[in-house]
């Protein structure tokens, strides 16, 4: 059975708003209605608006520590400041900007802070207590179309090593998010060792596709066709996220380190969203 995407488009938002009623009016407008085992796939920027998560520049109180941090890296002193609010652990960083956090399990730039397709001088942080955010939105979901959906919330994020930006689960509902392979036989009859494959994380690149990253105005896509098993579960990011200590980049990149360092010959000067 093919797997079909539904892009469902909403009115762009920039304060806090009726995340539900901008849901039902975009599958609406886009003549889709939820079925049982649909994936619901839902910007989690769109979601954090939705929660009035954004804020000011202006109004941030910078400290001498981000101070420091945002001369050493060349970056806003109100953004440094935002980023080590909001990170759970903070890497380092480049002169480009940027700062390398770990935060909701997920390893990515400048604690996911937004300010992209947001009004200048705002920034759009990740939404409070994801996982908490998409089981809402799917009990939301069940209780006014009658659908039992997985949701997934959508964000992007840099690969190491890559070019572009790509699809990643900030958090989701209704599914398990990874599937163990572990222990299962593969083409030539040898049993598969360390493969887990994560399903919440490939819905989103396979959403993202309609979705869009600039002026689409996409913040919902319908995934049906998946084969995905929907039911209750209790999810957390402890099922989705590794401690960043046993991270394989992390780890070889710091104590794993080689004395001698390669050098590089790959293109440098931008970041490669």
């Amino acid at each position: 059975m093919p797997i079909t995407i539904y892009p469902a488009r909403a009115q762009v938002q920039s304060d806090r708003f009726d995340l539900m009623d901008a849901l039902h009016t975009a599958l609406r407008e886009a003549d889709l209605t939820l079925q049982d085992g649909d994936i619901l796939a839902v910007s989690s920027k769109y979601t954090a608006i939705a929660q009035g998560r954004v804020v000011d520049l202006a109004e941030v109180r910078v400290t001498p520590q981000a101070e420091a941090i945002a001369a050493r890296y060349h970056m806003n002193p109100q953004m440094a400041q935002l980023v080590m609010d909001n990170a759970d652990h903070v890497f380092g960083g480049i002169e480009l900007g940027f700062l390398l956090t770990h935060v909701h399990g997920i390893i990515s730039p400048n604690a996911g802070l937004d300010r992209s397709n947001i009004p200048s001088g705002k920034v759009v942080l990740f939404p409070a207590d994801p996982y908490r955010a998409a089981e809402d939105i799917r009990q939301q979901v069940r209780a006014t179309t009658g659908a039992d959906v997985g949701v997934v919330l959508t964000d992007s994020w840099l690969m190491p090593g890559r070019w572009g930006t790509t699809g990643v689960a900030l958090a989701c509902a209704g599914f398990k998010p990874i599937e163990d392979e572990r222990g299962k036989i593969d083409l030539f009859g040898n049993p598969m060792q360390v493969t887990q494959r994560g399903v919440a994380d490939q819905l989103c690149v396979a959403a993202q596709l309609v979705m869009g990253e600039r002026d689409e105005a996409c913040p919902f896509a319908v995934l049906r066709g998946t084969g995905v098993k929907i039911m209750n579960v209790t999810l957390s990011v402890s099922d989705v996220a590794i401690p960043w200590e046993m991270c394989i980049y992390v780890e070889s990149l710091t104590k794993g380190a080689l004395s001698a360092q390669p050098t590089s010959t790959s293109p440098t000067g931008s970041l490669r969203a």
